[in-house]
């Protein structure tokens, strides 16, 4: 049996995406979202919690963050989780975890980056793409 790692997040990017370009092996776009949360304490007060996320997309995926992702953009993502390593310049190990974007949706009804047509774009299911994933594994 394969198990999935899958995460499905909607809120709002954090700033503007980093974009980096590695020739011809591809893009990585760098960005964090905001999902909110909200609760009642203790003292019955309705307490809202922003948990922000780190989100990176590849390839193909990345060149469309670029296009249609900026800071305040209202989004739905999917993808996985991603843990990883790296030493600081302190030379202290540090860990983080990422959620790779395998596909998105702009929910904005009105573009970020100043687009007409989004509106449409975003009732339209071709707006939510999917990167080519194995599906092989499916337990059913």
């Amino acid at each position: 049996m394969s198990i999935r790692n899958k995460v499905q997040l909607v809120g709002h990017v954090g700033q503007t995406p980093d974009i980096k370009n590695f020739g011809d092996s591809g893009k990585l776009a760098r960005f964090s979202l905001a999902t909110n949360e909200g609760y009642r304490s203790k003292n019955g007060e309705w307490v809202d919690n922003t948990i922000w996320h780190n989100l990176i997309g590849w390839r193909f995926v990345a060149e469309r963050i670029e296009k249609q992702v900026q800071k305040g953009t209202y989004v739905m993502v999917e993808g996985r989780l991603v843990n990883r390593d790296y030493t600081d310049k302190d030379n202290v190990k540090r860990y983080i975890t990422e959620v790779e974007v395998r596909s998105f949706m702009v929910l904005d009804k009105k573009s970020s980056k100043g687009s007409k047509d989004t509106a449409q774009r975003v009732n339209n299911t071709r707006d939510f793409y999917k990167a080519p994933v194995d599906d092989d594994g499916l337990p059913f």
